[in-house]
């Protein structure tokens, strides 16, 4: 059944608004509905554009007294489409996309609609980054609120250790501050609880000196060499220093200019390194990884931070339709290897992938209940991402994707990372581990109504 706005209802809501408010048909509604995620086509009842805080209170408002469902769009990046929904409101943060430096005190201000682009690109320009992501197109707030992982990981831990606060519209459409100071509980819930507890609407961070060149690139193995690679991977990756980060693509040749064109399409094993700090030292500590075996590429230079952050973003265009789920280990075993050599060479399609995220480091300085984001004993997050075009081959992608996961989960903690999990319920008690209960009770205090529910949720205490 579809849900009309009464027409009385949209004007008091349109009148109310500074931004846009947008129904079915409107120009502007169906782009204002669509995600990174293909597979995602939802029509919400109503769009509202938001400008600024006040216009997240008055949608907020709306859609708890209507009992409407209530998505919220930063970026629009998250593979479960969390941020769109059916017959319901959709609050855009897309204008809401400043992001302001302070070079002296090293924090910046970012809003909601921001991506990692605009934040790099604002930071970069004194010399200052802080972690998060490696698709430039990310919206800052999705990632941050699900931890936040990136090539500085490791270095500086996840982008919600570096979260110095966050203004948020509670479900009582009330604004206010959360930090180690102000509302402690809320705080510790949203750097890792996802948006279960309302709409931020300003992120402040950290900063820390980064490039402006670090050094970054791909290697590229023929798959035939992959199980042997993946096990010197493995010991290089466990004693590797915090300035280092080195992830790994089982996945078809993308069309690099590098790589010959009669690889494209086949199924190649990627080492993607990454080293910030002095240049020189750099190319020592990767070296015993690089001059292993016979690549039959190697693009590894000095690269500004700001390129290496959007490095990747042609491979992961928006429109086509993709499903991932995760699972993270604390170490690589040999049939863990197997396991992925094995599913990758069935994948579905040339552009489906299994991605190993190299974590540990700062990340695990932090103890596993510091923060809502339990998952600190973790040095490797597998993810398995199925991404194709035709509608006729959904079943089939999605289940080599379980499959692989399924197959997976003997030597994997069990844990998983929920910005990379492409259902939108059903694996909860895994992104938050023993962390829920705490998470239950901070949701019934600010949101006993459950208004916040459509993400991975959290359903409040009793």
């Amino acid at each position: 059944m579809t849900i009309e706005i009464p027409a009385d209802d949209y004007e008091t809501l349109a009148y109310d608004t500074r931004g846009d408010v947008l129904r079915p048909g409107d120009d502007g509604y169906d782009e204002a509905r669509s995600v990174w995620n293909g597979m995602i086509d939802r029509r919400p009842a109503v769009v509202v554009r938001a400008t600024g805080a006040a216009d997240v209170c008055t949608a907020v408002d709306f859609a708890r007294e209507r009992d409407l469902p209530l998505a919220v769009r930063g970026g629009g990046h998250n593979v479960a489409g969390s941020a769109v929904c059916d017959d319901g409101v959709v609050v855009d943060l897309s204008p809401m996309s400043s992001v302001r430096v302070d070079p002296v005190a090293r924090t910046a201000r970012v809003g909601p609609g921001a991506t990692m682009g605009d934040f790099d690109h604002e930071a970069q320009a004194f010399g200052l980054a802080t972690p998060g992501g490696v698709i430039s197109t990310t919206g800052v707030a999705g990632l941050t609120l699900g931890g936040g992982m990136g090539w500085l990981s490791r270095q500086y831990g996840l982008a919600i250790d570096n979260l110095r606060s966050v203004d948020i519209v509670t479900a009582d459409g009330e604004v206010v501050t959360a930090s180690e100071d102000e509302h402690a509980d809320l705080f510790w819930a949203v750097r890792g609880g996802s948006g279960n507890f309302g709409v931020v609407t300003s992120f402040e961070f950290d900063l820390h000196e980064v490039g402006p060149e670090v050094l970054f690139g791909p290697a590229v193995y023929p798959y035939e060499d992959a199980p042997d690679v993946l096990a010197r991977y493995r010991e290089f990756a466990l004693d590797a220093p915090r300035e280092c980060s080195v992830w790994v693509n089982s996945v078809g040749a993308p069309p690099l200019p590098f790589l010959p064109e009669e690889l494209h399409g086949t199924t190649v094993l990627v080492l993607v390194y990454f080293y910030d700090g002095d240049l020189d030292e750099g190319e020592a500590v990767l070296a015993p990884l690089r001059e292993y075996g016979d690549p039959i590429a190697d693009a590894v230079a000095p690269t500004p931070y700001v390129e290496a952050q959007r490095s990747l973003d042609d491979l992961y265009g928006e429109g086509a339709r993709n499903y991932w789920k995760s699972a993270n280990f604390v170490d690589l075993p040999g049939e863990t290897i197997d396991t992925i050599v094995e599913y990758a060479e069935r994948a579905p399609t040339p552009e489906s992938e299994i991605l190993l995220h190299h974590v540990g480091g700062a990340v695990n300085d932090v103890a596993s209940d510091a923060t809502a984001y339990p998952h600190r004993e973790t040095e490797f997050v597998a993810t398995i991402a199925a991404r194709w075009e035709e509608t006729t081959r959904d079943d089939e992608c999605v289940a080599w994707v379980r499959a692989c996961h399924d197959a997976l989960a003997a030597a994997a903690t069990g844990g998983t990372y929920v910005n990379f999990e492409g259902d939108r319920e059903g694996r909860e008690r895994n992104a938050y581990g023993e962390n829920y209960g705490r998470l239950a009770e901070v949701k019934a205090e600010f949101d006993p109504g459950n208004v916040f529910r459509l993400t991975q949720n959290v359903t409040p205490a009793d």
